[in-house]
């Protein structure tokens, strides 16, 4: 585990400790916690970007499937009867 150095002015220092007492923790282990959401936030946003883009592009290749489908096999109920009594 690494050691950094963080420079804060005592206003935000002591209120950052009343934070972390409020929350039972330290103010190490709020900034670890911030430094977390904020990484894995972002890339959790950019996947969910990427997610819904290929959605859209599979949505769209489907819907552009299924009209096909609906004009080459749409056999009305008459038709189908006929069909059946063909073979």
């Amino acid at each position: 585990m690494k050691n950094i150095t963080v420079s804060i002015d005592a206003d935000l220092y002591r209120q950052a400790r009343m934070k972390a007492a409020e929350q039972g923790t330290s103010i190490s282990a709020l900034f670890r916690d911030f430094l977390i959401r904020l990484t894995v936030g972002e890339s959790a946003e950019a996947e969910f970007q990427r997610l819904a883009r290929e959605e859209q592009e599979l949505r769209a290749e489907l819907g552009a499937r299924r009209g096909g489908l609906k004009a080459e096999h749409n056999i009305s109920r008459d038709g189908l009867h006929e069909r059946h009594a063909l073979r």
